[in-house]
């Protein structure tokens, strides 16, 4: 097992993955990019949540299964304090970005479901100019963006969940880069 994530000075962004409990969708989030992105200081958090419990062995095989390593977690509630240096807040479900807009309104012009994101954050340039462009705190919801969640569900939901996350992981990790990929190859 990985150590937890340490954080250097030079860092990129800071994003926090959000969904219920913290135990599965915004873990599994949480240590992919980690690990696809390592430059990115990456925290998880859930919104109603009974702190401080490990991930089920559920999550934890879908993780590996999905080509990952596992490292520690530990549940943590979303708090102001904590969402005081993350630039993007990113739910697995509408529900989450509405509790941040009833919870939070000073972070909900920069909470979006990871479906959104995918789908409509720009490539290319400066992060925060990129999710302000967004109007991110006015958008209206719909169902499309929810990734589901496997609580309740056998090791087969937790398994498509992974797969579902891991393909997003990439699109996002490809529009995080402040540089559009065919930008670079042109140079």
């Amino acid at each position: 097992m990985l150590p937890p994530i340490t954080l250097a000075a030079d860092m990129d962004e800071h994003l926090m993955f959000l969904c219920t409990g913290n135990a599965a969708r915004s873990v599994m989030a949480g240590m992919m990019l980690s690990q696809l992105r390592p430059q990115t200081k990456v925290t998880t958090a859930g919104t109603h949540v009974i702190e401080g419990q490990p991930m089920s062995w559920r999550t934890r095989d879908a993780i590996l299964g999905a080509g990952f390593e596992v490292f520690s977690h530990r549940s943590l509630q979303v708090t102001s304090a904590g969402l005081r240096d993350v630039d993007l807040l990113v739910a697995m479900a509408g529900e989450h970005v509405a509790y941040v807009r009833r919870q939070h309104p000073e972070a909900a012009a920069r909470t979006a479901t990871l479906k959104r994101l995918c789908r409509d954050l720009a490539a290319g340039g400066p992060l925060p100019a990129r999710v302000a462009a967004l109007g991110l705190a006015e958008v209206a919801l719909e169902p499309w963006e929810d990734i589901e969640d496997p609580a309740g569900g056998d090791l087969p939901e937790f398994v498509a969940c992974a797969a579902e996350i891991h393909e997003l992981m990439v699109t996002l990790v490809r529009l995080l880069d402040p540089v559009p990929t065919g930008a670079q190859e042109a140079s």
